[in-house]
Order: C-alpha cells, then sequence, then structure tokens
C-alpha cells in the first residue's frame, strides 16, 4: 500500500454563473428545463447500488404549475427501509477501511461532475421541482453543493492532523473512527445542497448514511445520487429512499445500529425524533448522534444610523428571495421611527417591482411555494392578520392557487413585538416591521432577543460602530449567523459555517469542520517503546 502522505490545499468557492442574455449557461438551462419539462421520469429507491421499486408510487409536479407532473418516484416501506438498514451495514467495514484520500477522491469527482456535464440538469431539476429561479438554484444546487463536497474532504484532512503529546519513551496517537452503527439523514425540500450535505458529511469519514430526501425534492436529490453513483461511491455506502417520515421514524431511527441522525427540517421534527431517541435509548449499541438545524425566525434590527438604501435591498431580498423558504429568511424587522417613513416608501416601491411567476421566465424574482400545505399556512397567517386590530397588511397579501401556489411578496405592520406574524415561524414571503421609539432602543432589543423560541440568523444595520457594539451583544444568543449591514441569508461554505441554536438546532455548524467531528469516534492509542519491568516504584524504599 502506498504510504505517501496526502495533501489536500484549501478549497476555492465554486464560482456562481450570471445566466445573462446570450450565456451558453443560460440557452442550456432554457434548453434543459424544456427537456424535462417534456419527458416525466420514473425514479427508484437506490438501496446496496440497485434499482429497487416498491409497490407504491408518488407523484412529482411544478409548485408553479400544478398540472404539469415531473414524473413519478417509488416510495418505501418497511421492507425497503429494513432492506436499506442491511445493505448500509454490509458495505461499512470496507468503506470504514478505505484510505481516506480514496473516499475524499469520490466526492470531489463529484463536485466536478456536478458543476461539469450535469450542471444543467440538476439546476432545472431544481427549478421545476422546488420553484426555484436560475440564480437561486445555482448558488444552491450548485455551488453550495460543490462547495461541501470540496471544502469537507479537506476539513476531514485538517482533523485526522490533530494528535496529541508524546513524552519519552511514548508515543501516543488518535485514531478518527466511523460511528458504531450508520446514519440516518433526513433532508429538506429547500436546498438541494442541504440534501447532499446531510447525507454525504457522515459518509465523507467512513459512515454509510440511510437518506431519505424530502417528497418535494426528490427529482434533484436523485439525480445527485446519480452522480456519487457515477463519481465511484460504492454500493451501500448512501441508500436513498424516499418514504413517509413515520415510517422512517418507526423502522430506523428505532434501529438499534443507527448510531447518528443528520436532520434540515422543522422544529416540531426534530423534537418528536429526540423524543423517540429518549424512548429507545436502552435499545441502542451506542449512543446516537444528534445533529439538526431546525425553524427561524430571522430578524434585522435597525438603528436610527441606518442606510435606508441597504435597509431596503435587505428588507426585500432577505425576506422574499425564494419566497421566504429559507431557514436563515428574515421574516421579522425592527424600524425606528425616525427612518420608517422614508423606508415605507421605498419598500412600497421596490417590492412593487417584484414579478412572481413560473422560473422559465427569468424575469420574475419569485416563484411558487413549495406545496398545497404551504400555501394554506401562509394563507392562514394573511388572513389573521387582515382580521386582527393589532396589525395591518401594508403590502402584497393576495394569494392565488389556481395555476401555482403563489403568495405575493407582503409586509405586515405589527403594533406589538409579540404579534402572531412577529413571533411564529411562517415560511413565505412575508415580513413583519414593528415601529420603535427612537428613544425605547433598550428595550426592543429586549424584545427582539426574548420574543421567539428560535436562534438562527439576524441583521444589524447601522453606521454608528457603538451602536453596532451594542446591539450585536445585545443580541448575542439571538442568532447564530450575524450579519452586519447585509441580509441575514446568503452563507458560504468556507466562509460563514451555518447553524443556531435554541429552537433552532443543534449549531454544529454546516460548511466547518465542526459538523464533521460529529461523525467520528476517537480512539486514543497509547504506544510504550519501552515497557517498564519492575513493580516496586522508587518511593517505595526506607533508605
Amino acid at each position: 500500500m502506498n504510504n505517501a502522505y496526502f495533501q489536500l490545499k484549501l478549497p476555492e468557492n465554486e464560482l456562481v454563473k450570471g445566466y445573462l442574455p446570450g450565456s451558453p449557461e443560460r440557452a442550456a438551462l432554457k434548453a434543459e428545463l424544456e427537456r424535462q419539462l417534456a419527458n416525466p421520469v420514473e425514479i427508484p429507491m437506490i438501496i446496496g447500488g440497485k434499482e429497487i421499486r416498491s409497490e407504491h408510487k408518488a407523484t412529482m409536479i411544478c409548485p408553479h404549475d400544478h398540472q404539469k407532473v415531473l414524473g413519478e418516484y417509488y416510495v418505501a416501506g418497511e421492507k425497503e427501509l429494513l432492506m436499506a438498514i442491511e445493505a448500509a451495514e454490509a458495505a461499512k467495514e470496507e468503506w470504514e477501511n478505505m484510505p481516506w484520500e480514496h473516499r475524499a477522491t469520490i466526492f470531489l469527482k463529484a463536485a466536478d461532475l456536478l458543476t461539469g456535464k450535469y450542471r444543467a440538469k440538476v439546476s432545472a431539476a431544481c427549478m421545476l421541482g422546488q420553484s426555484k429561479n436560475a440564480y437561486q438554484s445555482e448558488i444552491d444546487v450548485i455551488c453550495e453543493l460543490a462547495d461541501f463536497l470540496r471544502f469537507n474532504p479537506y476539513y476531514v484532512q485538517e482533523i485526522y492532523k490533530q494528535q496529541p503529546l508524546n513524552t519519552p519513551g511514548v508515543w501516543n496517537r488518535v485514531e478518527y473512527r466511523a460511528l458504531d452503527g450508520f446514519v440516518a439523514a433526513i433532508t429538506p425540500f429547500n436546498f438541494t445542497s442541504i440534501g447532499g450535505n446531510l447525507s454525504t458529511a457522515p459518509a465523507m469519514v467512513g459512515n454509510t448514511v440511510l437518506w431519505k430526501p424530502s417528497s418535494t425534492a426528490v427529482l434533484s436529490n436523485y439525480y445527485f445520487m446519480q452522480i456519487l453513483m457515477e463519481a465511484g461511491l460504492p454500493a451501500g455506502v448512501i441508500n436513498f429512499v424516499p418514504c413517509k417520515g413515520a415510517d422512517f421514524g418507526r423502522v430506523v431511527v428505532s434501529h438499534p445500529q443507527m448510531a447518528g441522525f443528520h436532520f434540515t427540517g422543522s422544529t416540531g421534527v426534530f423534537n418528536g425524533i429526540w423524543d423517540q431517541v429518549g424512548k429507545n435509548i436502552a435499545k441502542y449499541v451506542t449512543y446516537p448522534r444528534l445533529v439538526g438545524e431546525t425553524g427561524g425566525k430571522d430578524f434585522i434590527f435597525a438603528h436610527e444610523s441606518a442606510d435606508i438604501e441597504a435597509l431596503t435591498c435587505a428588507i426585500a431580498l432577505g425576506a422574499f428571495e425564494y419566497q421566504g423558504q429559507k431557514c436563515s429568511a428574515a421574516s421579522r424587522a425592527y424600524i425606528p421611527e425616525s427612518l420608517w417613513g422614508e423606508l415605507k416608501g421605498r419598500l412600497e416601491e421596490e417590492i412593487g417591482k417584484i414579478k412572481v411567476g413560473d422560473v422559465r421566465d427569468f424575469t420574475n424574482l419569485m416563484n411558487a411555494v413549495i406545496d398545497r400545505n404551504s400555501f394554506i399556512n401562509i394563507k392562514n397567517y394573511l388572513d389573521y392578520a387582515k382580521n386582527s386590530d393589532e396589525a395591518e397588511i401594508i403590502i402584497g397579501g393576495g394569494c392565488d392557487d389556481s395555476v401555482g401556489y403563489f403568495v405575493e411578496p407582503t409586509v405586515i405592520l405589527a403594533k406589538t413585538p409579540t404579534f402572531k406574524t412577529m413571533v411564529e415561524e411562517i415560511f413565505g414571503p412575508v415580513m413583519t416591521i414593528y415601529v420603535y421609539p427612537n428613544d425605547k432602543l433598550d428595550e426592543t432589543l429586549k424584545a427582539c432577543d426574548s420574543a421567539t423560541i428560535y436562534g438562527l440568523t439576524g441583521a444589524v444595520f447601522a453606521q454608528d460602530r457603538a451602536a453596532i457594539i451594542k446591539i450585536a451583544k445585545a443580541l448575542d444568543h439571538a442568532a447564530g449567523n450575524f450579519y452586519i449591514n447585509d441580509k441575514p441569508t446568503g452563507a458560504v461554505v468556507g466562509q460563514q459555517p451555518f447553524g443556531g441554536s435554541r429552537a433552532s438546532g443543534t449549531n454544529d455548524k454546516a460548511g466547518s469542520a465542526i459538523n464533521l467531528y460529529r461523525w467520528m469516534s476517537q480512539r486514543a492509542i497509547k504506544e510504550t517503546l519501552v515497557p517498564r519491568t519492575v513493580v516496586n516504584y522508587p518511593y517505595m524504599t526506607e533508605k
């Protein structure tokens, strides 16, 4: 075996393509969109490297045109989930013992395939299946996912380098083992990159994985699974099992061999998983590692010294890009009275320009929310605001699901900082603003910090440096990702490790080495070069 010391250099972030008129990437993407619309697909499960089909299928549609069918996928039941666990266990020994540089090479190759010949295919699938515009899809399913695939192997390398001190005659070393069992991954609809990262990060350090993609993101997730297989991922290392959440919880999460759980989704679901693990704790071979990024009620806090134009842009893009369906999307803002008059006019002007519609029309900034359940949930919040004496809708508020699940970019003005839409996660294009008296800064900061159960992202806008310091300190635990004079979205792998605490998750930052530590189990080894042969210690003599 080659015993050379292999080393990866620090990667660079994948460059975001512009998709400008006349560009080759725009032409390729538009052609691929039409091709996929004209050719519905059938998606199998991938278990042990094989295509598996069950008795049950589900349909994939375009959220922005729910009469357009993208295809069908097979749904795993108990039989298929147990088969996937068996496949993961069968693949574990060989995968865990594979030299790390060979594991890394598979994911580095996958990144090149993704950003090369499969760029248009996977991006189009994300646009059509998850209703993202071309730019949002590019930064998600191409750039961020490729960054995860390139930066994580580098972080693994840097972790493996970390070794303990030695003393004379003793060689101490640490092995970084995979967990003792398989890892279960449940991934969300809103970022294909998260689906890819949650399944591959544990695999990079030798774990085998069961991957349950969101039912509304199966298409793009499946194409990524195909890329992994083409890149050389061995059979059974990652098993692709679309299924009902209840079945996954009952069969997989409760299985004695589950050693880790990697999750992004709602706080309620993660709480349920945590509760389930607790009730089954005596069954597990090892204590499962639970890693989750959950909900958010992300804020923008403006000081009286804030720049109006920058603040306007941050609210419009932070709240309404991808229809507010980002864990990090801005959904509440605290604005001083002295700025409100001018800001209100600028918001009306800029939000009034936002177009909403089909993803194939590249002049649309916004598209559809993900499905009917989401549409109804958002509409219920808007109806509540319309009928309340404590708030008024000042921009937008319209909904229409006749063709697609469209919701207008909406701004609600709340009379109190504890109004329902200032507190609860909506996950849609809804921004609620509370206007505070300039002399009530301290009280408003306390309200911002304590109003919600979440602690994911937040932003401060101010030109006064002392104010920035004061606000940042007051909101110390209110956000795991904090932005100064920028919108609270758009974390980049290798630049802003992402995650929050409180009810927003375990803050095991995706896009950093911290997350990868969670999928490793250390073994510390002490080797004495010349062992001791005398039983008695020197102090045991009288003279």
